[in-house]
């Protein structure tokens, strides 16, 4: 194998790597010394065979958790019966909080999180059905007389704690990835680390950090992407005793294995033995990207590891229940919004000649056009003018944008940074043309120049927003712009659109990417 290190040469000549932690004593220091010649310089020998403390993840939140949903069901509920005049409350109370927290446990509310899972509002909601619904079967083989309606009542703010807990792991998700971070020791084919180290380096909306990392033979890595430290191959006796010692220099808490033909089968596992008596835990890169978890369910067949990957969602209650939305919403926002709309609009009118709105053919979902409505935030002759602009286009792709276009008004500029010229889409939302949440609706101009890749962004409808507007919006590349949309194409929810849409409003309130 070979390795990656950048050499820091001290005072004292003493060779470090930087991004590694530095020892605090001089006992640490002496015993990093002593991780053999693979961590210092390239002519070393056996790489160091101590094995790395793991690093002991407790689970003193669990009982809080467990506390947090008892009470925040067993609570109301006993208040409600006992308002009721329901009978024995606090019995019937004290065992709807026992069947709460036993169906949270078995249904992996309390199990630690992986970073980047995660079970949301729909995953609550759905335990809270089941709930009810084994309550419903104990109250009919007990005989209870218990009011359905008063049970069910007391029973509603347990969902709301629980939804409020879901929340508290989720959000901020900023403010808490400092503390759970992960240093992560990438090893594998060469290819395979070069993908997940730039990868990985390129995003931060992530928990893992890459420590170092290790190809296997003495095939360079080319990554694009910073990495902590340069390449150097570097012969290794064994593969265990490498790892350890890389894992232990850098202060590692995961080893994440890309593997290839090289590094597969039988020496993978021999890998995958040694790192788990070691304690360090292990994580295997898969070929499968821009996949979410919750479409991919392992399972295994003839000593084989299958990955079976759900279909993203075309029919069934999830989209009937989008489109209720978006029609609900658009009508919600048109009425609640007419005050703010007719201000815009009369702003609009007086502060440069031309209509108030603009109107532009888009193409919707499977290309079919439609007219999209904004409010006009640039000059009446734009589009004319337009062509005498493209020499200075600042985006790649098929897009034209310009961060201080000339074409744009003094007002325009002003609802670009709020998204406030958006709104008209409302109307769009409501025609069927639009969802709330989506894919940015391309112009027919763009659409003629989209490869097959680029054409799946139009087999949903496009948003009002969706991931490229809480992500950069106009400061996205293009790629990152259809890596994003294909990523929604693919894996959207109904609680994702959710969640997107909570996230819209912070991403137009400090107005970032917005020209």
């Amino acid at each position: 194998m070979g390795h990656v290190e950048i050499p820091e040469t001290d005072i004292s000549g003493h060779v470090e790597l930087a991004g590694a932690p530095r020892p605090r004593t001089a006992a640490a220091r002496n015993r990093n010394a002593s991780l053999g010649q693979p961590w210092g310089t390239p002519a070393s020998g056996r790489a160091h065979t101590g094995r790395p403390r793991a690093r002991k993840r407790t689970g003193r939140r669990l009982p809080l958790l467990v506390l947090a949903d008892a009470l925040g069901l067993g609570g109301p509920a006993w208040l409600v019966q006992e308002a009721g005049n329901q009978p024995a409350p606090l019995i019937t109370a004290g065992l709807s909080a026992l069947v709460w927290a036993v169906v949270r446990s078995a249904r992996g509310r309390y199990a630690p999180r992986l970073p980047g899972a995660g079970w949301g509002a729909l995953g609550a909601a759905g335990d809270w059905l089941l709930l009810v619904g084994v309550l419903a079967v104990l109250l009919t083989v007990s005989g209870g007389a218990a009011d359905p309606a008063i049970a069910v009542a007391g029973l509603a703010p347990g969902l709301a704690v629980a939804l409020l807990v879901s929340g508290m792991r989720r959000w901020p998700a900023s403010a808490r990835r400092r503390f759970t971070v992960r240093r992560v020791l990438v090893v594998g084919q060469a290819a395979g680390v070069d993908r997940a180290v730039n990868l990985l380096n390129s995003r931060t909306d992530h928990a893992y950090k890459v420590a170092a990392a290790i190809p296997v033979g003495t095939t360079p890595l080319s990554c694009e992407a910073p990495v902590p430290g340069r390449l150097a191959a570097i012969p290794a006796e064994d593969d265990l005793s490498t790892v350890l010692g890389g894992a232990f220099a850098h202060d590692a808490d995961l080893v994440l294995v890309a593997p290839g033909p090289d590094f597969a089968d039988e020496r993978l596992r021999r890998l995958s033995w040694g790192l788990h008596d070691s304690g360090v835990p292990l994580c295997v890169l898969s070929e499968l990207s821009e996949t979410a978890a919750n479409r991919v369910r392992p399972s295994s067949a003839a000593g084989l590891t299958l990955l079976h990957i759900a279909p993203p969602l075309r029919t069934g209650p999830q989209p009937v229940l989008k489109t209720l939305a978006d029609r609900t919403g658009a009508v919600f926002g048109l009425v609640s919004l007419a005050p703010l709309l007719l201000v815009i609009a009369v702003a609009v009118r007086f502060t440069s000649p031309g209509p108030v709105f603009h109107r532009q053919t888009r193409h919707g979902q499977h290309s079919r056009p439609f007219t999209m409505w904004k409010f006009r935030t640039m000059v009446a002759d734009a589009e004319a003018r337009k062509a005498q602009l493209s020499s200075v286009n600042e985006a790649e792709g098929p897009m034209f944008k310009m961060r201080h276009d000339p074409r744009v008004t003094r007002v325009g500029r002003a609802l670009r940074r709020s998204s406030l010229d958006e709104l008209p889409q409302l109307v769009n939302v409501l025609l069927g043309d639009m969802s709330l949440v989506g894919p940015r609706p391309p112009l027919p101009e763009e659409v003629s120049r989209y490869d097959e890749r680029e054409h799946r962004r139009l087999a949903v409808k496009p948003g009002l927003t969706g991931l490229w507007q809480v992500s950069g919006r106009s400061d996205l590349s293009w790629q990152e712009t259809v890596s994003l949309d294909l990523w929604y194409v693919d894996n959207w929810s109904v609680s994702t659109d959710v969640g997107l849409l909570a996230r819209t409003v912070r991403a137009v309130s400090d107005g970032r990417g917005a020209y």
